[in-house]
């Protein structure tokens, strides 16, 4: 835990001696023109955001509102216009809902006899509505993975007659994951990466599209990539959802441990091994399972206004300045914990590098793009409630501030290096797009090597704030760091760094030890990409094929 003068001290930092990276840094923008990042800008901005005072920047907490206001205060010092007609911020109106664990009561019925379970241990629920009663009573269905993917000739919603199954009302049963990859099909749903299909968001929105009152989601260590307990955890407290942007929802959703979906279906006189089998083949049909569900679930809900914060870098190009480049970092964290304080222990989770790091490095950019203006707009955007499930983003896609079509792209940082400059960078999910071309011209420029692109077994893709542009059909993807370390000091120390055991903790904090030559590094890589693009004839592209490219408006054509 820090102090609030330790931050003040940092805010005043003196410029630093010149360093291999400044050198490096300058010999790339003189090539490209742009504007340098300032690591000491970065250092001043992320020991504030991570200081106590800002009590972990949470979603509906008075930290979150401090963040917000230094976010646009900034912004208007530093001679960014404000995106939305006349002010920096973007109202964003979030429901929180925490289920009420001792007036819940649900138990499954027309078995051999009637099954509940524990919430939490065992099971947990939650509504994705604002409704803080519902009464079910819903029959159960299994549909295997609960996918519909033309693309993959692959639809579980279809019964033997190749008629979509009436879902109004019932309540789904699915697996987590993808139809697993086979000897005569190894690459179907990406191979051993996850595609979007696989994420139980997904599978949500597409039980909601089709009127169910609610899904249930069979975990297993292995499917969901996580252990139970991060499923318990997640939904042990108060979750939070958008209102106001005309999507479905669920009335239930939740989740199931395997055990117990075991002794749910032998309750059907199902096994659910054997259906589990099925369901990894096209010649899968949905299961009535002659059970449903009948209770009540009771939630405590409050509405909560947040905001995403946007300021702009207008563009010089008579034509060229109707278009814009986006960069963006979540400025959310975990906020406080009253419990753990009151226990005497630190419960302030105050996300140093997740996404203090991210944030201040754009903060920077923002700085140094001013100085140096782009042909294209520039829009430097700070969302909200990343970690409540990429609220911010998905309200900036649902309202965005400029056209869908008018968008070249979103450069997003989230959790990024502090530990030192290194020899490589990482561009996942840059190779869906042209993008993936330009960046790897922009990192030889640099003197960096672009990492080979690895299976996304987690579908990181799907979990970070640039996949709500993407899904909109903007090319985006999240700038990550390299894993060779320049500094062999460094390289030791990061070795031996506990960053796992931190990640989500309290322990996240700022340390002023840290390097930040790589964070550095980073800001002036996605700076000097996102200047390739604003300066640059056409507008980059989905790669043919892409499923995310379908949804985008216009072509690749400057001005179109």
């Amino acid at each position: 835990m820090r102090t609030f003068a330790a931050a003040l001290a940092a805010l005043s930092l003196a410029a630093p001696m010149a360093s291999p990276l400044a050198a490096q840094g300058r010999s790339a923008v003189a090539a490209s023109k742009t504007p340098e990042v300032s690591k000491a800008a970065i250092r001043a901005h992320l020991a504030f955001l991570s200081d106590d005072l800002l009590e972990g920047r949470g979603t509906g907490q008075r930290g979150g509102d401090l963040t917000m206001l230094y976010l646009r205060t900034e912004l208007a010092r530093m001679g960014l216009k404000p995106a939305n007609h006349g002010s920096f911020l973007q109202p964003v109106k979030i429901a929180g809902v925490r289920t009420d664990r001792a007036a819940t009561k649900l138990t499954f019925t027309g078995g051999t006899e009637p099954v509940s379970f524990t919430y939490g241990p065992e099971m947990v629920v939650g509504t994705g509505t604002t409704q803080a009663r519902i009464a079910f009573d819903a029959p159960l269905v299994f549909v295997g993975y609960g996918i519909s993917a033309p693309g993959e000739k692959w639809d579980d919603y279809k019964d033997a007659s190749g008629k979509e199954i009436d879902c109004k009302g019932k309540l789904l049963v699915m697996m987590v994951n993808d139809p697993q990859p086979t000897a005569t099909e190894p690459d179907r749903f990406g191979g051993k990466s996850l595609t979007y299909f696989g994420r139980w968001t997904y599978k949500y929105e597409e039980a909601a599209r089709r009127g169910a009152a609610g899904v249930i989601l069979i975990h297993t260590d292995v499917s969901a990539t996580y252990p139970w307990s991060v499923v318990e955890n997640s939904n042990g407290g108060e979750r939070f959802q958008l209102t106001g942007t005309g999507q479905l929802q669920n009335g239930i959703q939740g989740w199931i441990t395997n055990g117990s979906a075991e002794k749910l279906f032998k309750a059907a006189g199902l096994n659910l091994d054997t259906l589990r089998a099925q369901a990894e083949t096209r010649a899968f049909h949905p299961v009535p399972m002659d059970l449903r569900m009948q209770g009540d679930l009771v939630s405590q809900v409050r509405i909560i206004d947040q905001a995403n914060v946007a300021g702009l870098v207008p563009g010089t190009d008579p034509k060229l300045k109707d278009e814009v480049i986006i960069y963006s970092a979540h400025w959310d964290h975990l906020g406080m914990d009253p419990a753990l304080i009151k226990a005497g222990k630190d419960g302030i989770y105050n996300g140093a590098v997740d996404n203090g790091t991210g944030t201040a490095t754009v903060l920077a950019m923002a700085e140094a793009a001013v100085k140096r203006p782009a042909k294209r707009t520039q829009m430097f955007l700070f969302v909200c409630a990343e970690e409540q499930g990429l609220l911010g983003s998905a309200a900036y896609a649902a309202h965005p501030l400029w056209p869908a079509d008018k968008t070249a792209c979103d450069l997003n940082l989230d959790a990024i290096n502090w530990m030192g400059r290194t020899k490589d960078i990482s561009l996942p999910g840059a190779e869906r797009t042209t993008l993936g071309a330009t960046g790897a011209k922009v990192a030889k420029a640099m003197g960096l090597v672009v990492d080979k692109e690895r299976p996304d077994i987690g579908g990181g893709y799907f979990r970070s704030d640039h996949f709500s542009f993407a899904k909109a059909g903007i090319p985006a993807f999240s700038v990550e760091g390299g894993n060779d370390l320049v500094d062999a000091a460094e390289a030791k120390r990061a070795k031996g760094d506990d960053y796992g055991k931190r990640y989500h903790q309290p322990s996240d904090e700022y340390d002023p030890s840290w390097d930040l030559g790589g964070t550095a590094q980073m800001g002036q890589f996605t700076l000097n990409l996102g200047y390739a693009v604003a300066d640059a004839a056409q507008l980059p592209a989905w790669k043919a094929g892409d499923p995310f490219g379908a949804a985008r408006a216009h072509g690749t054509k400057a001005g179109k």
